[in-house]
């Protein structure tokens, strides 16, 4: 790692600046559109690519949800193109529950924090860093690569990446590949040995609404038909409800990857044993295991002595990559005849093979900065902008660099208090980002 300023490349020099700034601009997302929107920050993001040369153009789908894309022309225009792309937008955070500002910019302690620093803000600012330096240098990638920066990750995409593909499917329709976040981050196994987590599935999304009817009437009568009874029962068979194990093909060669790590034999019948060495990323990948179905939100009367004729609960539905139509039969069964469901979001799940040129790349400007460094493909529990450019065929992978300390819960950090990005990490993610396109 570099030891000074004076020893850092422009990209690394600049890119803790650039994550700052965009940390800064408030681009919470309330899941509607009463937040500040994009557009302050797609405007900073094309004056940096404007004053390299390099072209953007804004894209608002709703006043204020704004998202930025351009295109870098690379060495073999006859290559399919490389996508990379971030979102602009952070969940909310409350200045009372952290330890610095989530809006300020602060480093300390060897970090950079604020909301954003993590997810991603921090991937924002490498893919600017590192294309500043290329244009400025001169130095082409192999192939054209579309650059997106994009709105409303954090509710879905629907006004950001969903809304691009269907209104404008041009921008990406040639591009065969992708990377974006939530990957190429560090877990240590030794001293000398960490395994680089790149990011080839994720769970479909399913946020339900169950609804229950029945007979609407007096609190002091005898009722055998209460919605709230028979929502009731069901959201508590369904929260109750534990899914078998299932290791999808990602699952299992992750696993496989980890007890070789380990030294350790890996047995498909006790993957919950090996889940639970990972320490703070086990809550992350045990949640790859199998389906889950979270219930959230619960509605049903207005005042005490009346009964409601129907009553209403959200649930936070995951399931695993092929298997939809199992997830959906099971559901259905737990709630019963009497519960109806409807979604309120619905996202196809994601999984492509860990092989093939990219893949090469990714391991190989991995090594090169850090020799004990080992690719392994995971599972993501969480979703991102990565289904909806699956539409478009379009092989997605999460790989956003960063070699992290052993004792940070970076789990932790997704819409968590105290996001942080440690500054060195960043800086590494920006050498091995530089790499990394100039490979692949």
């Amino acid at each position: 790692m570099a030891d000074g300023s004076e020893r850092l490349s422009p990209a690394e020099a600049e890119v803790v600046d650039l994550c700052r700034d965009l940390i800064t601009i408030d681009t919470s997302n309330y899941g509607d559109h009463s937040g500040p929107g994009e557009r302050p920050a797609a405007e900073y993001v094309a004056e940096k690519l404007d004053e390299v040369g390099i072209e953007p153009a804004i894209y608002e789908s709703h006043p204020g949800r704004s998202s930025v894309v351009a295109r870098v022309a690379g060495a073999d225009p006859s290559r399919a193109p490389l996508l990379v792309h971030g979102h602009l937008d952070v969940v909310p955070a409350d200045a009372a529950d952290w330890t610095h500002a989530p809006f300020a910019g602060e480093i300390a302690d060897g970090c950079l924090w604020g909301r954003g620093a993590i997810d991603m803000k921090d991937m924002d600012a490498m893919t600017l860093a590192v294309l500043r330096q290329r244009m400025r240098e001169g130095r082409l990638p192999p192939r054209d690569i579309v650059v997106a920066f994009l709105a409303d990750e954090e509710a879905g995409g629907s006004w950001g990446a969903q809304w691009l593909v269907d209104q404008h499917p041009e921008l990406f329709a040639d591009c065969s590949e992708a990377i974006s976040e939530v990957g190429g981050f560090s877990f240590t196994v030794s001293e000398n040995r960490r395994l680089y987590l790149v990011e080839t599935a994720e769970k479909g999304i399913a946020w339900m609404r169950l609804t229950a009817r029945g007979t609407a009437g007096h609190g002091s009568m005898v009722n055998d038909d209460n919605a709230v009874t028979e929502l009731a029962e069901a959201v508590s068979r369904l929260g109750r409800h534990e899914f078998p194990v299932r290791l999808t093909k990602t699952v299992r060669t992750f696993l496989e990857e980890v007890c070789d790590a380990f030294g350790i034999e890996f047995r498909e019948d006790d993957a919950e044993a090996t889940v639970a060495r990972l320490g703070p990323i086990a809550s992350m990948i045990g949640a790859t295991l199998r389906h889950t179905a979270n219930p959230s939100v619960l509605d049903g009367g207005y005042k005490a002595n009346v009964i409601p004729g129907a009553a209403s609960a959200q649930v936070d539905g995951r399931f695993l990559p092929g298997m939809g139509d199992e997830y959906f039969a099971e559901i259905d069964r737990l709630l019963g005849p009497n519960v109806s469901r409807e979604f309120i979001h619905h996202l196809p799940s994601v999984e492509t093979d860990f092989e093939g040129g990219l893949v090469n790349a990714m391991g190989g400007a991995l090594r090169a900065e850090d020799p004990g460094a080992r690719a392994v493909p995971y599972c993501m529990s969480g979703g991102t902008d990565a289904k909806s450019f699956q539409r478009l065929g379009i092989r997605n992978y999460g790989f956003a660099p960063l070699q992290l300390p052993p004792e940070l819960n970076f789990a932790g950090m997704f819409h968590g208090v105290d996001e942080r990005v440690p500054v060195d990490g960043l800086r590494f993610g920006t050498r091995v980002l530089d790499r990394f396109l100039g490979m692949s």
